[in-house]
């Protein structure tokens, strides 16, 4: 529209830094550094830039013309960007690192949960995020995508954002039926006593893809303390789930646990499986090249309150730090893992701390002002 002009930095200070991954941590960081004046270089191993926000969210979500846009005004500005390089497979991470003043890792969890059930190997069995980037892809190039709902009987397993993204792209591709299955039980029509303001509610809502299953097919997808316990296929194919029904209650000491429902197995048919279980963290080559600490949950470990890793001049932001999470933290973290760069690399930074308000300590008592009577 023509709102925002490209505002290039008016000096440069010299520093090269590398950001490797283009999604909202990642973007939202260049940005940062760049009006700094460092020179900076986002890498992106897919053919786009964007990360999560270009093959990751669905178009009718996300307009892929609004990702763009502000890539195009980043690049304007003096932001660069590779396409099709794999920092740690087709690119040294260590030349890498050599080649500049400090790295940025903000590859995000792209880790998928798994489930290990009979019949895992069988054809029509995917990751969520494998089906919406392919149909992304496909969209944005204007060609058949290789993995279609059309026509198919789809469940989905796994529910929150992921899910129902994947809800809502088999409709439109024209799924035959599309049933989503939840393990946990449903959540309350209002707070609960265990969930009280100011935590995130956890209650029942109806996104954008189950809102189209009903208007379709006149019922909600959502079917909720289920458990796929196998796979059943025939000549290589999935044709069917078998399942079994949850019950969760809590022990003595207030944990929830689960119990099967003896005698509660059913068989659901099933042409297209689409696994949305979450993800466990960032993937390790890259980490393991640059010999990054991880926690236990295998997240890229910083200490409390910093972006900086163990490694020397080596920083990260996003989900490959705090674990999956939302658009909005992930450039909240690239944002203020910029400004730790930037006083990693001269002494005073000028970017934006969390809430606009610098911290100041006062080394001395201001001397009193004697007022005359």
């Amino acid at each position: 529209m023509g709102w925002m002009a490209p505002v290039p930095p008016q000096r440069r200070t010299g520093h090269a830094v590398a950001v490797i991954g283009s999604g909202p941590a990642g973007l939202a960081a260049a940005d940062q550094l760049n009006s700094a004046g460092h020179s900076v270089t986002v890498y992106e191993r897919e053919d786009r830039i964007g990360g999560l926000l270009t093959y990751g969210i669905p178009n009718m979500k996300l307009d892929k013309r609004v990702v763009q846009r502000r890539v195009d005004k980043m690049e304007a500005e003096g932001v660069c960007f590779v396409t099709g390089v794999n920092v740690g497979v087709t690119l040294a991470a260590a030349d890498l690192r050599n080649s500049h003043d400090a790295v940025l890792l903000a590859t995000g969890a792209t880790w998928p949960r798994d489930l290990r059930i009979d019949g895992r190997d069988l054809d029509g069995v995917h990751f969520a995020m494998d089906f919406l980037s392919v149909s992304t892809k496909a969209l944005l190039r204007s060609t058949a995508t290789p993995l279609s709902a059309a026509g198919k009987r789809v469940v989905v397993i796994g529910g929150g954002d992921t899910g129902n993204d994947c809800i809502g792209t088999a409709v439109r591709q024209g799924a035959a039926s599309v049933v989503n299955f939840e393990l946990l039980p449903q959540p309350p029509v209002q707070r609960a006593a265990d969930n009280p303001w100011p935590q995130f509610p956890r209650v029942f809502k109806i996104d954008y893809g189950h809102e189209e299953v009903i208007a379709r097919w006149g019922r909600d997808p959502r079917e909720y303390c289920i458990s796929a316990k196998r796979f059943i296929g025939a000549n290589g194919c999935i044709e069917a789930i078998e399942t079994v029904r949850v019950e969760w209650t809590k022990d003595d000491a207030g944990r929830w646990t689960m119990e099967e429902v003896a005698g509660s197995e059913e068989r659901h048919d099933a042409d297209l499986v689409l696994l949305a279980m979450g993800f466990t963290g960032p993937e390790n080559q890259l980490l393991e090249q640059l010999a990054v600490a991880q926690t236990p949950r295998s997240n890229i470990s910083t200490p409390e309150g910093s972006y900086r890793t163990c490694v020397d001049s080596v920083f990260a932001a996003g989900d490959c730090r705090r674990g999956q999470s939302l658009v909005v933290w992930g450039i909240n973290e690239g944002r203020q893992a910029a400004r730790e760069i930037d006083t990693f690399l001269q002494p005073v930074s000028h970017l934006p701390v969390s809430g606009g308000i610098i911290p100041r300590t006062v080394s001395a008592q201001p001397e009193e002002i004697s007022v005359p009577a």
